[in-house]
């Protein structure tokens, strides 16, 4: 199963995702996509320490699948989350080409 870690920034609240040893990104393209166990359990604790120095706040893994070709988070919660608002695909991570690529709507 593959995964990433998601938190949001504690400087202005907005979702950002550990992109290893970049840090953290507002991009969903650019987290680090953890294939196993040994993985995770590194990048989370990479993670604890960045909340630990007041950098981000609640960091945790989440499930990642397969959508239309792309990777993209497995609950909506979390796509909403990646994405930003689901009324107006205008504001938002979707409208700065941060959000994960979905589907195309026809």
């Amino acid at each position: 199963m593959q995964e990433m870690i998601t938190a949001n920034r504690l400087a202005d609240g907005r979702v950002v995702f550990f992109a290893g040893d970049a840090g953290w990104s507002e991009d969903f393209h650019r987290g680090a996509v953890l294939s196993d166990a040994a993985a995770k359990a590194q990048a989370l604790a990479q993670a604890q320490a960045s909340a630990a120095a007041n950098e981000v706040v609640d960091p945790y893994p989440i499930e990642l699948e397969m959508r239309a070709g792309h990777l993209a988070p497995k609950a909506l919660r979390e796509r909403i989350r990646a994405s930003g608002p689901t009324v107006r695909e205008d504001l938002g991570k979707q409208a700065q080409g941060y959000a994960p690529t979905i589907a195309q709507r026809g």
